[in-house]
């Protein structure tokens, strides 16, 4: 499953309606709507390279378009489909310098954070705080949000902010393991896929790992069980899911478990895919 999925429903379908919404930014020119629809076409046919050039043309152009953080979000989203994570989380920041609620950009650079945060960081605890922030903020967004196209039903904008903020809650889980909090982890991890309104096999891969590092075994074996046995599952998390279960039974069976090594907890980084 794709980590951005989310993400990605809503800049398809909230950008998509942008322009004709009846409430929000508007703007200003028919040149300055040309020009971000520009980038809204590119990412809709997932062509970063696209996404980039329009963006930098329409800021360089509009430099006061109500729609900077947005556009400054889909180019952060397409240096993120580059691999370039650097570029992605320096945009992903002028977004939410432009718009402290755009979530969109919070939650990307809440994972970005957490992805890019080693052990041994003199600054690692900083930057997991950062992260957090970044989370929090952006879940507290989601919450307060209107529906932003006035096609999309009622029903379809609740799921959208249930799962965007299931990915919230999977960054602070993703913390809390880094921290080794695990109890921490275990709760927001289940918080993830309790409240997703598409469960997503990652976040419950993560709580797997969460569950083995806790040395809650059983329920380690289980979870990594039922993420090994749906169809849907990506191969990648499949392969994951495999070893923690297979770690847990040997912890069960006599021996050490996770909780008493000195090793760091199992890294369960999921790649990005590409938005479908």
């Amino acid at each position: 499953m794709n980590r951005w999925i989310s993400t990605a429903i809503v800049a398809c379908l909230g950008t998509a309606g942008l322009l004709a919404q009846q409430k929000g930014p508007r703007p200003k020119t028919q040149n300055e709507a040309k020009a971000i629809q520009a980038v809204i076409t590119a990412s809709q046919q997932n062509n970063p390279d696209g996404v980039i050039t329009a963006a930098e043309d329409c800021l360089a152009k509009f430099k006061d378009t109500e729609f900077k953080d947005t556009i400054l979000f889909l180019e952060a989203q397409a240096y993120q489909q580059k691999g370039d994570r650097e570029k992605a989380q320096i945009y992903a920041e002028r977004a939410v310098g432009a718009n402290a609620n755009d979530f969109q950009a919070g939650l990307m650079l809440a994972e970005l954070t957490i992805q890019g945060t080693r052990e041994h960081d003199l600054d690692r605890d900083d930057k997991l705080a950062k992260a957090e922030k970044y989370a929090n903020q952006a879940i507290t967004a989601i919450n307060a949000a209107e529906k932003p196209n006035p096609q999309l039903s009622d029903q379809q904008w609740t799921d959208v902010k249930k799962d965007m903020t299931a990915e919230g809650h999977d960054a602070l889980g993703m913390a809390a393991l880094d921290r080794k909090d695990y109890p921490k982890a275990i709760t927001e991890f289940k918080t993830a896929v309790d409240g997703a309104a598409n469960v997503q096999p990652a976040y419950e891969v993560r709580l797997a790992s969460a569950y083995q590092s806790a040395g809650q075994n059983d329920d380690a074996i289980k979870v990594a069980e039922k993420v090994m046995n749906e169809a849907q599952t990506p191969a990648q998390i499949k392969s994951i899911a495999q070893s923690i279960r297979a770690s847990a039974i040997v912890a069960k069976n006599g021996g050490k478990s996770p909780v008493q090594q000195n090793n760091a907890p199992p890294q369960v980084q999921i790649n990005p895919q590409p938005k479908q």
